[in-house]
């Protein structure tokens, strides 16, 4: 009998987890265990010293598996841990959004999955700990059904986790899309992250390559620099493009028409899983770094319900890839093309002035000191306010052509940004509120920034700098009757 077709009570993590918990607390209280055993060699009971130094990061492993336990009961989701502070973190299971299953390496050694339950509830510690560190692949595979078939229904039902045959394959990883892997802003943390540790790897152990002064003769100061930043380069984009392989290897994304979900699964060492209730995705947002629609690329996002900012990386549909790729798998999601293909209205002129403004007087600034550097140090300054007068022009002119909006199909499409540019689509069903927020500068120049927000999480579209006439009016076309008491 499948143990979540009935209340069974309290159910423990699997067993199989005693193998994972002791190994990984002996990992994390190592320098300590070191220092212990130091410590006894130095004095007459060193044995037993060892001893206690290996039993305590043990018997916190074992204790967190035998004071871990959880059951679906009542119509919520209720998980219970702590030895000394007991605590019980508990949630409706209406209000699932996403189930996530991540394996590390030993996790998938021993066929064990680490399943996270994204919900409504947002901001608060406990939402990072409805967590379950230890199921089976097969009972995870069963309880994420079970979640997501609840959280539709509050009838109890049996249910099965879809087969391979229920799912429709929308999208799947091709390998020559790590050519975008340099060009978005993860892959360049990931890069620099990885850079830094090995620099710092090299000053600790003392391998660091010496240049003596002749080298500097013979090749010249420039041709070094010059192949010094060819090869910070080159190795940014290979750590770039490993930072993508890890993440997304193996990324596939499917649709279950059976039980309304969308499923994706990537990961090369550390596998993950995640499955999205449909009936939560409001809207979807596709991503356009510069580096990426220079090379004609995006990313695509779910504007998932509830969502909290810290579980984001659960909504991830597309990574970097083709724009066309991201397009089609953005039409599918919202059900009409309009969204991602129509034409956006432009916001006025106040919002053009504005986006020249905010660009330029840094730019002016920044080209005053240039000029002060030139007439004090070099004219060789000069070049420099110039290209900086240049690149603030560009990116006002940048930012004015991505700012716009729409209402089509039932959906509010807003776009903004340059560097990082976003669309966002949200279905007007999804909206509860509307807030108009204006600074100061706004406020100034007759604009605000309207706000659509919808219920739980953070998740919300923004429309920026729109006059305070066409803001109210686009939010009454949006969303009838909802504002009626306040403009009448």
């Amino acid at each position: 009998m499948d143990p979540f077709d009935t209340v069974l009570g309290w159910q423990r993590l699997d067993p199989r987890m005693l193998l994972v918990h002791p190994v990984r607390d002996l990992v994390r209280f190592l320098p300590a265990l070191v220092g212990i055993l130091l410590f006894g060699r130095s004095s007459d009971g060193g044995g037993w010293w060892g001893l206690v130094g290996l039993g305590i990061p043990v018997l916190i492993g074992v204790s967190r598996y035998l004071t871990t336990s959880y059951r679906i009961t009542g119509g919520r989701v209720e998980v219970r841990h702590g030895l000394l502070n007991k605590r019980v973190v508990s949630a409706p299971l209406d209000r699932v959004r996403t189930v996530d299953l991540t394996a590390s390496p030993i996790h998938r050694l021993l066929g064990l999955v680490t399943m996270r339950i994204g919900t409504g509830q947002s901001g608060g510690p406990s939402e990072e700990r409805l967590a379950l560190d230890g199921l089976s692949t097969a009972d995870a595979t069963r309880l994420r059904a079970r979640l997501l078939h609840d959280a539709r229904s509050a009838a109890p039902r049996t249910a099965s986790a879809p087969g391979p045959a229920d799912r429709r394959v929308v999208l799947r990883l091709d390998l020559g899309w790590v050519r975008f892997a340099p060009l978005t802003t993860s892959g360049i943390v990931i890069a620099g992250a990885a850079l830094g540790l090995l620099a710092q790897s090299f000053h600790t152990f003392e391998i660091m390559p010496t240049v003596h002064a002749d080298s500097l003769a013979r090749f010249g100061a420039i041709v070094l620099v010059a192949v010094g930043l060819i090869g910070v380069v080159a190795t940014f984009c290979v750590l770039a493009v490993v930072g993508y392989l890890l993440t997304n290897f193996g990324f596939v994304l499917t649709r279950s028409g059976d039980d309304a979900t969308w499923h994706l699964r990537r990961g090369l060492l550390t596998t993950r899983e995640t499955t999205l209730d449909e009936a939560r995705v409001s809207g979807a947002s596709i991503g356009e770094p510069l580096g990426l629609r220079l090379a004609r690329g995006a990313r695509l996002a779910a504007i998932v319900t509830g969502l909290d900012k810290k579980q984001q990386g659960s909504s991830v549909l597309v990574p970097p890839a083709p724009r066309r790729e991201v397009d089609r798998v953005a039409v599918e999601v919202l059900g009409t093309p309009s969204p991602v293909t129509a034409p956006l209205v432009r916001h006025g002129v106040r919002a053009h002035r504005r986006r020249w403004t905010r660009a330029m007087v840094p730019a002016g600034v920044l080209a005053t000191l240039a000029v002060v550097a030139a007439y004090a140090v070099s004219w060789a300054f000069a070049g420099l306010a110039v290209a900086v007068l240049a690149g603030g022009a560009g990116l006002a002119h940048d930012r004015w052509r991505g700012l716009g909006h729409a209402l089509v199909d039932g959906y509010l499409v807003a776009r903004s940004g340059s560097l990082d540019r976003r669309r966002e689509a949200l279905h007007t069903a999804s909206v509860i509120g509307w807030n108009l927020r204006a600074t100061w500068f706004q406020r100034r120049a007759g604009l605000t920034d309207l706000v659509a927000t919808t219920a739980g999480g953070r998740q919300r579209v923004r429309v920026l700098d729109l006059d305070v006439d066409a803001a109210t009016s686009l939010a009454s076309r949006a969303t009838p009757g909802l504002l009626d008491q306040f403009l009448g």
